[in-house]
């Protein structure tokens, strides 16, 4: 059985038409290509190509994790942009979390714990909760994304948080398609 391509995360359930309002001013932009709205999440830990047989241990693993983080249900707001790596350099513009970042903060730094007892890789750069609503394939349109990022700042949605997701992300010519494998309530 091949690896499978892993991901844990809190999706944007429902919000897909308050997603596909805030990509708005970067749709139809040479260079930047949006997210698929119904798929937009926000990553607590990516955790790679991970052999099946791993699976019981990582669920294990998530459910205590969850457990660690001791965070209940909550109330997420979206709102503002942002970019990484840096306005000078993009490659992927976000939606920023205004309400409920400590409760992901914390829910990520639980699931971080965890996986690198199991030898997943940890994380290389800090925890910022976004959800990625594009991607920039070049800089033909650099100055716009800038200028939209600089001067907008929309209250996107709000989302009630009650589960975090073990999912399996499988690339194709269409852009990755993306499956629930566990879902762990808080």
């Amino acid at each position: 059985m091949s690896a499978k391509r892993l991901f844990v995360s809190v999706d944007l359930d429902g919000l897909a038409d308050a997603v596909r309002e805030a990509q708005a001013p970067f749709r139809d932009q040479p260079g930047v290509d949006p997210t698929d709205p119904e798929q937009v999440h926000v990553t607590l830990k990516f955790l790679g190509d991970t052999d099946p047989n791993r699976l019981d241990e990582l669920h294990e693993a998530l459910a205590g994790a969850v457990a660690d983080a001791d965070v209940g249900p909550f109330e997420a707001t979206f709102g503002g942009y942002g970019v990484f790596p840096s306005l000078d350099y993009i490659s992927v513009v976000w939606l920023g979390v205004r309400e409920g970042g400590a409760a992901l903060t914390a829910l990520h730094e639980a699931i971080e714990a965890r996986t690198t007892d199991l030898g997943f890789d940890p994380e290389g750069h800090d925890f910022t909760p976004h959800a990625t609503i594009a991607r920039m394939r070049d800089a033909r349109r650099k100055e716009h994304v800038q200028q939209v990022v600089r001067e907008r700042d929309p209250d996107v949605a709000r989302l009630d948080v009650e589960e975090v997701r073990l999912t399996e992300s499988t690339l194709t010519d269409d852009g990755p398609v993306y499956e629930t494998v566990a879902a762990f309530g808080l």
